[in-house]
């Protein structure tokens, strides 16, 4: 008894016939009628009833069909695991990854995870937040930071909840206070990003809101560039803050209110991953879980 003849004999119980069995395996109807017959040889038993006009299961074909069913199954499992292995050998990590978060929270991820996984290969594709979210939704990558709400379609676990702010060159006449009304802030001259980017769309929202019409000194799609210009002295921006926290240049001041956003790994929902995203996936929210946990063990909170 072999893979091969239980592969035959579960066609045939499922197609309740040689002839449709035969079909469905494109191999001649007399090769599936010998494989049954040196089947029940070996076995001592019959396994079909074969005067009904249909053909069944006799009770010892029936107790073969389930043993068969589970011992397939395990063979399909078996060939998964070890090509997920034989993934984390040889794949690759591909996600999305907006620039201000590659800047303070990536890097050291990556580097851990790759020292577990040297074999696997890393490729970081930055854009807007929007855009990756487009892009996890149409498959275009299977991993990507997102913000905000999450769409339906899409799995997630949420990285990180950040402070927005407002940067300005030291030398600027707000640079010592430590938190300005969001009206005044907004009344200042800008650097923004470009329209479509997640935090471009909130700043856009508020000053809105407020009524207040935005003098935009530039814009742009680079954090680098961004953040240039404010040490330009050139206006002020809003960034996140873990961004420019050890950046001498700039001061920060917090909005009042507040202002957070929620920057999430995402996926689509019952899309498997392979095996260098799955570990990678894993890696990073079993990172981002015990540093949230220790945070609140030594009472400071969020994410440092």
């Amino acid at each position: 008894m072999d893979l091969k003849q239980l592969r035959v004999f579960l066609e045939v119980a499922n197609s309740e016939g040689f002839t449709r069995a035969a079909q469905k395996l494109h191999i001649a109807q007399s090769a599936i009628s010998t494989s049954i017959r040196k089947l029940e040889e070996d076995l001592g038993v019959v396994l079909f009833n074969r005067g009904e006009r249909k053909i069944s299961l006799t009770a010892e074909g029936k107790v073969l069909a389930a043993h068969a069913r589970e011992l397939i199954q395990g063979v399909v499992k078996a060939r998964q695991e070890i090509e997920d292995l034989r993934g984390l050998l040889k794949g690759e990590v591909k996600v999305g990854l907006t620039s201000m978060l590659s800047s303070f929270f990536f890097p050291k991820i990556i580097s851990e995870f790759k020292r577990l996984h040297s074999g696997l290969q890393i490729s970081i594709l930055g854009d807007s937040a929007w855009n990756i979210q487009r892009m996890v939704e149409s498959g275009d990558i299977d991993l990507g930071i997102i913000a905000g709400t999450i769409p339906e379609e899409l799995d997630y676990h949420l990285l990180v909840r950040e402070e927005v702010i407002a940067c300005v060159h030291r030398n600027h006449f707000y640079a010592g206070a430590k938190k300005l009304p969001m009206r005044t802030l907004l009344s200042q001259p800008l650097v923004h990003f470009k329209e479509g980017y997640y935090l471009r769309e909130i700043i856009d929202g508020l000053a809105s809101k407020e009524g207040i019409s935005q003098v935009i000194m530039a814009e742009t799609n680079l954090f680098s560039l961004v953040k240039g210009l404010v040490k330009e002295e050139l206006s002020l921006a809003f960034l996140l803050k873990r961004a420019m926290a050890r950046d001498s240049e700039i001061a920060i001041i917090s909005c009042d209110p507040q202002l957070y956003v929620d920057l999430s790994i995402a996926w689509k929902k019952n899309a498997r991953l392979s095996p260098a995203n799955r570990a990678f996936l894993n890696f990073l929210i079993q990172e981002v879980d015990d540093y949230y946990q220790l945070r609140e063990a030594a009472g400071t909170f969020p994410l440092p």
